[in-house]
């Protein structure tokens, strides 16, 4: 197939609010490949196992453009129960590091970009007016066998409680499927936000209180709960076992956290980490894969795998599928390259001849 040049993709020299009304304002109208094969996510039919995490879906005219684009299931960047702006530039920083174990304690910055960056928006938000009106027309505009999931994160404030937080998230949750959202996404891990908001998944025992909060607000519709990089496994295994109960699937792995340190040697981002993203992540997080689904079979567990970590080919994907993971959400390459789902359907298709 003969592919357009030159389509719209974020633009990481803009900023996050450029970018957001900057949206593509065209759906391109070409053929997608199928994707052989049925697939359910969270017990949903689904016209492939290709996702898109909710880093480059923006608002609602990104997951149209994407929609358009070879991806069945789309997750609308976390939103919250109010707003709150995007970190100031740099945004996107790429760096240098061949494969990320989650012990590095600094990660190189280079000029030019070579399939990983370094992650720093911190949870914007829209005010829940916009991305509910939004987040609705989107939906109506899906077709059959696609998915809008809603990624959710709680806003912790100096004086709450673990319980205030719970709250807060069951209140955003209940607002997305409110919404008409498939599935709803809880944001566990954000490398870039220190409060407890973004540390969740460290603390399986909040992490699970949290996601039962959020369970008993929005009944039996699906739940996901997104998680970062556990090395150890008896902190993932203590993790899956708590959230099994509230959650019908673990999205892993929201990237790798690392400090940057730019060419002169000066730590970049006020000496905070920001998460890791795109290739380097790639086998760390096809391994947090197998871990998780080895626990799931000897804990017998019930719970899906979403795999999510430097998938950029067809190749990519089915080593996800064959350890263990029930579908995919690609980030960093949708970002780069808009036509990669495309192109993993056309490689698919032909490994099929």
């Amino acid at each position: 197939m003969t592919h357009p040049d030159n389509l719209p993709h974020y633009d990481r020299e803009q900023t996050y609010e450029w970018n957001f009304k900057n949206a593509p304002a065209d759906v391109p109208r070409f053929e997608i490949p199928d994707f052989p094969g049925d697939w359910t996510y969270c017990g949903l039919p689904v016209n492939s196992p290709l996702g898109i995490a909710a880093g480059p879906l923006l608002n609602g005219k990104w997951i149209d453009y994407y929609a358009a684009l070879g991806f069945d299931m789309l997750t609308y960047k976390t939103v919250r129960t109010i707003e709150r702006n995007c970190y100031d530039l740099p945004n996107l920083v790429p760096v240098h590091v061949e494969e990320m174990t989650g012990s590095e304690e600094t990660v190189q910055a280079v000029d030019d970009l070579n399939g990983s960056w370094a992650v720093s928006f911190g949870m914007p938000s829209k005010e829940p007016r916009f991305w509910i009106d939004d987040a609705k027309r989107t939906k109506a505009e899906l077709k059959d066998g696609q998915l809008l999931s809603v990624s959710v994160v709680g806003t912790m404030q100096p004086e709450w409680s673990l319980e205030d937080l719970a709250e807060d998230y069951g209140e955003c949750a209940s607002s997305a499927f409110d919404a008409n959202a498939d599935c709803v996404e809880m944001n566990f891990s954000c490398p870039n936000v220190c409060s407890n908001d973004g540390q969740l998944f460290q603390n399986p025992q909040d992490a699970a209180f949290v996601a039962e909060a959020v369970r008993n607000r929005c009944g039996t519709k699906p739940l996901l709960v997104k998680i970062g990089y556990l090395r150890d496994d008896a902190a993932l295994e203590d993790l899956l076992v708590r959230l099994a109960n509230s959650v019908n699937a673990i999205v892993t792995t929201n990237s790798i956290p690392s400090q940057v340190m730019n060419s002169k040697g000066r730590i970049l981002f006020d000496g905070q980490q920001r998460g890791i993203c795109g290739r380097a992540t790639r086998d760390a997080s096809i391994d947090q894969v197998l871990r998780c689904r080895e626990i799931i079979g000897q804990q017998k567990l019930s719970l899906e795998v979403i795999g999510v970590g430097g998938i950029e080919t067809a190749s990519d994907v089915q080593r996800y599928l064959d350890t263990g993971a029930n579908s995919v959400q690609l980030a960093t390459a949708v970002m780069i390259d808009p036509l990669v789902g495309v192109k993993i359907r056309e490689q698919i298709g032909q490994r099929m001849l």
